[in-house]
């Protein structure tokens, strides 16, 4: 085990408490989501606390939370015309397919930088 069972406590009472989820935990941790959500668990037992509702839990991001993708808003996507709608469209199948593979874009040509969304090797 990686850490002990107070470590473990400590990061279950952080998600319980809705502090942080469990996507956050498993990157703050280096654990994955099943592992937080079983310290969560294992804190909500061992402190003879009930299960949440499901109208409390945190939804999942779709990104990092360090990186803020700015997507326009109702008004502005009324004003675009139909070809804008679908470059948009295709720009925002093209991110999500980049965070599911663990990357993010920033830039564009020559300054295009690739930014990845977690510590691992991706070779």
């Amino acid at each position: 085990m990686k850490y002990t069972k107070q470590e473990r406590l400590a990061i279950g009472k952080r998600v319980y408490d809705g502090e942080i989820n469990r996507y956050q935990a498993a990157a703050e941790y280096d654990i994955s989501e099943q592992t937080a959500r079983n310290y969560m668990r294992l804190y909500r037992f061992d402190s003879g606390l009930p299960a949440k509702s499901p109208g409390t839990r945190i939804q999942r991001e779709e990104s990092s939370p360090n990186s803020v993708i700015e997507e326009p808003g109702l008004e502005e996507y009324e004003a675009m015309t139909k070809e804008e709608l679908i470059q948009e469209l295709v720009r925002s199948k093209i991110r999500e397919a980049r965070l599911k593979k663990g990357y993010e874009v920033k830039g564009d040509g020559p300054e295009k930088v690739f930014i990845p969304l977690s510590s691992k090797n991706t070779k």
